[in-house]
C-alpha cells in the first residue's frame, strides 16, 4: 500500500432489507477503487423483524434495542467475511463506514415539527467485533442542520461520476428510487423519486411468494392499467417540491391495496406488477423538468433495479433521446455503488470533510457527517 493509499469498508442494507452489501475500497489521491465485494444475506426471521419495525407497533423500544444489537453483529460478520474472502489483513483497513438499516424516516414537513430518521445496526458492536474504527449514523447530522438526511449519495456521485462535458443523471433504484443530476457548470441536484423496488418486491412476494421479479419477466407478461397508475401518481409526494425524501412510510402494500380496492375493479396480478414497474419508471422520469429531459444525454442506473431490464426499457421509452444503461459503463457495478458510497463518506468524516450537499438535502450548511466509534 502506497503512503497516500487508504482502504475502507462500506456496509449498506437498503429498503429491501434482504442482504448487507459489503465493499472493500481503496482510495489513492481521493478516488475510490473497489477491490473486493461480499453480499451477506439476512435471514428470513431477521428480515421480518426489520419489516415489523418499519411501521408503528407494540413494544417498539424493546424490539428496536434488541434488533439494533442483532443487526450490529450481522454487519460485523459481513465486514469480517469480506476481509476473510479478500485475503487482506484487517490491519490494512482504516475504517468501516456503515449506513445501517433504516427502520423509520420522517423528513421535514408541515405536519412533522420534529423530523427524524433512524438507522440501526449498533456501530459499537461493529467496532468491538471487528477491531476496526467504525463511522455510522450519517443521516442525522444533516437532519440536525435542517436537512432531510437524504439522499446522501449525490456528493459521492459528483466526485466519482461527474463529467465536464456530459449532462448526466445517476439513478439508484433500491427499495426507494433517487436521482442525482450532474450538469457541467451547474450545482448538483438530487432527490428521492418515489418507490423503486419496494412495491414490486412486495407484490410478487404477496401473490407468488417470490422475493423479486427477476429481470421484470412477470411484469412483462402483464398490461399497464392506466387508471390504477393515474390514481397512484396522485400521491402528494410526486407533486411536492425539492428537497424531498421518502420511504416505506409512504409507499407500502397497504397503500397499494387501498388503491386497488378504491378502483372497484379486479386486476390480474401480473397487470398490477406491470403497472408498478411503470409507476417506478414514470416517477423517475416525471421528476425531471422538461428542460432536464431535453438536455439529458446519459442516464446511468445502479441498485437492484438495474437488473430489471423492463424498468430500463420503460425509462428509455420516456426518454428516447437519452442513453440509458447501468453504471457498469462507468466502471462500477450497479450492485456496489451504494456500499462504496459509505466507504467514501467514512473517509470524508475521518478527514474532517463535509459529506452532504445542502442544495440536495435542504440543510442550512455543509457539515461533517456521522459518529466515529474508535477501535481499541
Amino acid at each position: 500500500m502506497s503512503a497516500c493509499e487508504e482502504r475502507y469498508i462500506g456496509l449498506m442494507s437498503g429498503t429491501s432489507c434482504d442482504s448487507i452489501d459489503a465493499a472493500l475500497v481503496s482510495f489513492e489521491e481521493g478516488r475510490p477503487t473497489s477491490l473486493h465485494t461480499h453480499n451477506h444475506p439476512l435471514s428470513a426471521p431477521l428480515k421480518q423483524k426489520i419489516l415489523a419495525l418499519s411501521k408503528p407497533g407494540e413494544n417498539e423500544i424493546d424490539r428496536m434495542g434488541a434488533l439494533d444489537r442483532e443487526l450490529g453483529i450481522a454487519f460485523a460478520e459481513a465486514a469480517l467475511a469480506l476481509i476473510d474472502s479478500s485475503g487482506l489483513s484487517k490491519n490494512l483497513i482504516t475504517a468501516i463506514g456503515s449506513h445501517g438499516q433504516t427502520i423509520r424516516h420522517r423528513p421535514p414537513s408541515p405536519t412533522t415539527p420534529h423530523p427524524f430518521t433512524l438507522q440501526i445496526a449498533d456501530p459499537n458492536q461493529i467496532a468491538q467485533l471487528t477491531g476496526i474504527t467504525t463511522v455510522a449514523d450519517f443521516r442525522r447530522r444533516d437532519m440536525a442542520a435542517g436537512g432531510h438526511g437524504a439522499p446522501l449519495a449525490p456528493a459521492y456521485h459528483e466526485a466519482l461520476f461527474g463529467s465536464e462535458r456530459k449532462q448526466r443523471a445517476i439513478v439508484n433504484i433500491g427499495g426507494i428510487g433517487n436521482v442525482t443530476l450532474l450538469r457541467p457548470g451547474t450545482e448538483v441536484l438530487g432527490f428521492d423519486t418515489g418507490p423503486g423496488n419496494v412495491l414490486l418486491d412486495g407484490w410478487i412476494k404477496a401473490t407468488k411468494n417470490l422475493e423479486y421479479d427477476e429481470g421484470g419477466q412477470w411484469a412483462r407478461s402483464g398490461h399497464i392499467q392506466t387508471d390504477l397508475l393515474s390514481n397512484m401518481l396522485t400521491h402528494p409526494f410526486f407533486q411536492s417540491p425539492t428537497p424531498k425524501s421518502t420511504g416505506r412510510e409512504d409507499f407500502n402494500l397497504s397503500w397499494l391495496n387501498q388503491h386497488i380496492e378504491q378502483s372497484k375493479k379486479t386486476y390480474k396480478p401480473e397487470d398490477v406488477q406491470a403497472t408498478l414497474a411503470e409507476l417506478t419508471a414514470r416517477s423517475i422520469v416525471d421528476c425531471l423538468s422538461q428542460d432536464n429531459q431535453s438536455l439529458l444525454e446519459e442516464l446511468f442506473v445502479c441498485g437492484g433495479g438495474a437488473h430489471n431490464t423492463l424498468l430500463l426499457e420503460r425509462i428509455n421509452h420516456h426518454l428516447p433521446n437519452t442513453m440509458v444503461c447501468t453504471t457498469d459503463a462507468l466502471g462500477l457495478s450497479p450492485d456496489w455503488v451504494e456500499a462504496v458510497a459509505f466507504a467514501w463518506l467514512a473517509k470524508r468524516t475521518l478527514h474532517n470533510l463535509t459529506g452532504n450537499l445542502p442544495e440536495v438535502t435542504g440543510a442550512r450548511a455543509k457539515t461533517i457527517l456521522g459518529g466515529v466509534y474508535f477501535a481499541d
